[in-house]
């Protein structure tokens, strides 16, 4: 795929109606903690977050789709208040089909941000694809922008910035 430099991933970002983001890898940094006991934890970076309330704040609507189940990413979507939260689903392009639809959004008006494999083909069906730094090079190549920052370190942030300037 295209990348595109900064003018025109701008005015692309500028139409953007739903951004849709993969977790673990792009909201976090892939590294998924299990203890003895078998409880889980993850790290989110707060600037992701801030920037996820900011925008849906303005308007924008923001969704989360997972292929794995996690009890954290339920919890942390509740905190931010992220009501679009589809998790164990390694087929990603049907949900997003569907998320767009829920909107009244054409896939054209729709942001997706991924970081490996399972990613791909929702990411060259979107008007915008963006990979995270770190995501794989598969991802890296459909990508129209990559991201400075990798996943779970700001990039979402810097994705959000970028798209929220545009709408202004």
């Amino acid at each position: 795929m295209e990348k595109l430099d900064e003018a025109r991933f701008l005015a692309r970002a500028a139409k953007v109606e739903l951004v849709v983001m993969d977790v673990d890898g792009v909201l976090t940094d892939g590294r998924i903690v299990l203890t003895s006991g078998g409880e889980e934890a993850k790290c989110f970076n707060v600037k992701d977050g801030h920037g996820m309330v900011l925008a849906m704040l303005a308007g924008l609507k923001i969704a989360w789709v997972s292929g794995r189940f996690s009890e954290v990413t339920r919890i942390r979507a509740e905190e931010l208040g992220i009501e679009d939260v589809t998790q164990g689903e390694r087929d990603k392009l049907p949900v997003v089909e569907k998320l767009a639809a829920s909107h009244g959004a054409s896939l054209d008006k729709v942001l997706y941000i991924g970081d490996d494999i399972v990613d791909t083909e929702a990411m060259e069906a979107v008007g915008l694809a963006v990979a995270v730094a770190d995501a794989c090079d598969s991802v890296i190549k459909v990508a129209h922008w990559v991201t400075r920052r990798n996943g779970g370190h700001g990039a979402v942030r810097e994705v959000l910035d970028l798209v929220m300037r545009a709408r202004a």
